[in-house]
Parts: C-alpha cells; structure tokens; sequence
C-alpha cells in the first residue's frame, strides 16, 4: 500500500492542499494509507525551568490538534482515513526524518503563498524539501 504524508501547519495552504489532495485520490490503483503530520517548533531558553516536561509536551500535543483540526475535519468529512501524527523539531529536517521512518511513497504539500520574490529572499519548506527529499514530492495549489 501506498504511504502518503502530508504536513500540516494550520495555514491556508496547507488546508488547499488537502483538498487538492483528495480531489486527487482516484490517480492512484489503490487508496492510500494516509499520514497527517504536525510539526512543532521547539521551545527556546529556559522553559523548563519553569514549566514541567509534561506541560510542554501537553502544549506541542494541543497546539499541534489544533494546526491539525481544519485538515481532520476535512477528511473525516470526505470519509478519508488517515493517521495523524505530532513532532517536535526543524520543519524540514523532522518532515524528513518522518517520511523515512514511516517509508512513505511520496509528500504533498502546498506551497507557502510568499510569492516569487519573498519565497527566494526566505526559502520555504516546499523549496526545501523538494531539494532533500530522496521521495517524490507533490506540490499541490
């Protein structure tokens, strides 16, 4: 079965690109096994000094359902299964780690929405992964 991950940060993007996806399903033999991912940025200096591991990682888990929710709604909507799954880390680097972990057949994603100029002056994820990703990625609009 095919193995699909799709990122999710809660944007505009993000959620079209879901949509596009779906639309999409009927290009593949088989339907997809599919991976939701949320990825959250570490907290930076001495947060835990002050508060528990356990209160951090209740703050990724509810941030990250929450980056997530418009995405499931939508599936569950469309009757799409799918699993969904939170990381902490550099975008990029834990989008790739992910997919190698769960050997997944191909990434789709949306672009930002910066622009052609501000896309090349800030780099993007999408840029970014197309450049590393040792599996096909699928950019949708």
């Amino acid at each position: 079965m095919l193995k699909m991950l799709l990122p999710v940060d809660g944007s505009e993007a993000s959620g079209r690109a879901i949509e596009e996806f779906v639309k999409r399903l009927d290009w593949y033999r088989e339907k997809p096994e599919i991976h939701l991912l949320n990825v959250r940025m570490p907290l930076t200096g001495n947060v835990s000094m002050f508060v528990s591991k356990e209160e951090i990682g209740d703050y990724y888990r509810e941030e990250g359902l929450r980056n997530l929710q418009q995405a499931r709604g939508y599936l569950e909507e469309k009757g799409v299964a799918y699993r969904h799954h939170i990381v902490v880390g550099e975008v990029v680097t834990m989008i790739l780690q992910f997919a190698e972990e769960i050997q997944c057949d191909q990434v789709v994603i949306g672009p930002r929405g910066l622009g052609a100029v501000k896309g090349l002056l800030l780099g993007s994820v999408a840029s970014k992964l197309i450049q590393l990703s040792t599996v096909p990625v699928l950019l949708l609009k």
